[in-house]
């Protein structure tokens, strides 16, 4: 468990796992409520980006003939896989950085 605590009262590494468990409502969620954990600022933002991007290109697949469901479904691996991965680095304490959500969280993350 980690010793440093959220603006929320909740474990650091707790409030970040909370931002993908529940992709979109938690992110959001932590994202108004945070106001000292970088920790958790940038994992809220992380999955608001790569959920976000995930669910554009899923609804873009729906556009493409013959291939669109092939697509869909690898994508909701890869989402599920996503989702699995970051959950455990973020109990885990880890600032895991996805490889362009995580960029991009980054440099949000300085501008806050």
């Amino acid at each position: 468990m980690s010793p440093f605590r959220s603006s929320t009262g909740l474990p650091d590494n707790i409030a970040a796992a909370l931002c993908y468990f529940f992709p979109f409502i938690g992110a959001i969620v932590f994202l108004a409520l945070e106001k000292r954990s970088r920790f958790v600022l940038f994992h809220s933002l992380q999955s608001l980006i790569a959920f976000g991007a995930l669910m554009v290109a899923h609804v873009l697949s729906g556009f493409i003939p013959f291939l669109g469901p092939v697509v869909a479904a690898l994508l909701s691996l890869l989402g599920f896989a996503i989702w699995l991965l970051m959950i455990y680095h973020a109990l885990g304490g880890r600032w895991f950085k996805l490889p362009w959500a995580g960029q991009i969280a980054e440099s949000q993350l300085r501008q806050l």
